[in-house]
């Protein structure tokens, strides 16, 4: 920690707390983090240490996750190099992370940082100091997981008394000392919801109709401004729908518990609207099964929206493709990284990958049966991750390099003149066959020359009833540059390089280039 003999050490101070409560107060627990931590600076003036006076103080932020905006500031500023030392109050102000104190342990290290801790008296320059931190960070990850247990266990006890224990509060129902109260209002929009889906039979139907008389979602009010108030969605309206709190129940991992809240909903309107719910997924399960969508209810993007086949025609021609429900229903900036993708291309892709692996043992199953054992499909730009379901309980991941053809090919023309006022277009079709049929003959002729098939050209002009100069012109393309020949191969040659320009090229690649106007 000493510094070189007259070398100045720029100390950082990172202070944290896990509420905001107190926060308002002149003296709160962050100006006591920095006061003790600036004492210690203090002390080691002698070394040269020396305080920045720009703040790090993330209020009401937890330790277990990095991201938090002042603590990014300050790795901004370590990357910068512009801190040789940083100093906490103690070790849990920086992270209780025990891997995320790793990663900014070895953060510190590649940017030559020291790291203390005031009250502990730790720093990470030597062996025993990363040892005691890291003991140190093991007991407060141990501490946040056993506060997390307790809060998990109250929540649970508290559900199974019936207690509402927060979170959005449903429409139909406004809080009161932190206890559900109906609002009548609001209360009659949810039982027009369900009267209305069990009379129109299906959650669309319903949009439509709600979107048409303008019924919008609730207007609330949060710490970023107020929110709500638009169409209701397939998702949403779907939850609210099988939510049993309208019957005054509280709902704790699949154990239904009575609520101390009042219910909206008659309980023989709720289990008829539940009754069809069921059979319109089975319904729509039946459907799914009937159609050639193999993947259909098991292919999602990557940002988790169900991908819905669709199809499209051209003449007879019938294509069919996966969209990804976000973009159908105009959410784009929910949408994934990709948001359609052909059909045919990745139900090969997932059952070519499914037989490759061999996780099914009966390798005479068809498409569709192999493809029962596949939970998931997630499209992702690059690839394909695959979620299997095992007969012997187990899952399994698969990953697929995939990506979607492009629609067009795009014909560039890799070899332009040096003048670009001159015709860009590449050689014509018919141009380039007679070419390269040309570099063809005289490649063969010239074989025939180094072998000893024939004497000369003289025989070779004889035998083909041609001039002798004509076959030595169509033998010099046997000279050309790769690259030029390359170029004609593939139609980017550019037009107005045809067989006779190519005839009695310099030998010298270089050379020919310059001659035709290409660029190197």
């Amino acid at each position: 920690m000493k510094g070189a003999e007259g070398k100045i050490l720029r100390c950082a101070i990172y202070t944290r707390v896990s509420t905001d409560a107190g926060l308002e107060q002149d003296f709160n627990s962050l100006d006591a983090q920095r006061e003790a931590s600036e004492a210690y600076i203090k002390s080691q003036a002698h070394e040269g240490w020396r305080l920045i006076r720009t703040g790090y103080d993330d209020g009401g932020f937890s330790g277990g996750s990095l991201d938090r905006p002042s603590l990014q500031r300050l790795l901004g500023d370590i990357k910068a190099r512009l801190i040789d030392v940083v100093l906490v109050y103690k070790v849990d102000r920086l992270t209780r992370s025990l891997a995320d104190f790793a990663k900014l342990v070895e953060l510190f290290d590649a940017h030559g940082v020291s790291f203390v801790s005031v009250t502990q008296a730790f720093n990470t320059t030597s062996s025993m100091g990363r040892l005691t931190l890291n003991v140190l960070l093991s007991f407060a990850q141990f501490e946040r997981e056993v506060t997390g247990e307790r809060i998990r266990d109250k929540v649970a006890a508290s559900k199974k008394k019936g207690i509402w224990m927060g979170g959005n509060v449903p429409l139909g129902y406004r809080v009161e000392d932190r206890k559900l109260l109906v609002n009548p209002d609001e209360a009659a929009t949810v039982r027009m919801l369900f009267e209305r889906y069990l009379k129109l039979g299906s959650i669309p139907a319903l949009l439509t109709e709600l979107n048409d008389k303008g019924v919008r979602t609730r207007v609330r009010q949060t710490a970023k401004g107020r929110t709500g108030g638009v169409p209701f969605t397939a998702g949403p309206l779907s939850y609210l729908l099988n939510n049993r709190i309208f019957l005054g129940e509280i709902v704790h991992k699949g154990q239904v518990y009575p609520g101390e809240h009042e219910a909206i909903l008659d309980r023989s309107l709720f289990e008829a609207v539940q009754a069809k719910l069921a059979e319109n997924r089975h319904a729509h399960r039946r459907a799914a099964e009937a159609s050639d969508a193999l993947l259909a209810g098991r292919i999602f993007d990557d940002r988790g929206n169900t991908m819905t086949p669709t199809y499209s025609r051209k003449g007879r021609q019938r294509y069919r493709y996966y969209v990804s429900r976000a973009f159908t229903q105009g959410r784009k900036v929910q949408v994934g990284t990709v948001h359609r993708v052909p059909a045919p291309d990745v139900e090969a892709e997932v059952i070519n990958a499914v037989r490759t692996a061999g996780v099914e043992p009966n390798t005479d199953l068809d498409d569709r049966a192999l493809l029962k054992s596949i939970q998931r499909a997630t499209v992702e730009r690059g690839q394909i991750k695959i979620e299997l379901s095992l007969e012997n309980g187990t899952s399994s991941l698969l990953r697929v390099p995939w990506s979607p053809k492009p629609g067009k090919i795009k014909r560039t023309i890799t070899l332009p003149h040096a003048d670009p006022t001159k015709d860009q277009r590449p050689i014509r079709v018919e141009r380039r066959d007679a070419l390269l049929r040309a570099v063809a003959q005289g490649r063969l002729w010239l074989k025939e020359l180094i072998s000893g098939t024939v004497k000369d050209t003289a025989a070779i002009a004889a035998r083909e009833d041609r001039s002798q100069r004509s076959v030595q012109m169509m033998i010099s393309l046997a000279f050309v540059a790769p690259d030029i020949i390359e170029a004609a191969v593939s139609g980017t040659l550019p037009r107005g390089i045809g067989l006779t320009r190519l005839m009695n090229l310099p030998p010298l690649w270089t050379q020919q280039r310059r001659q035709l106007g290409l660029r190197s």
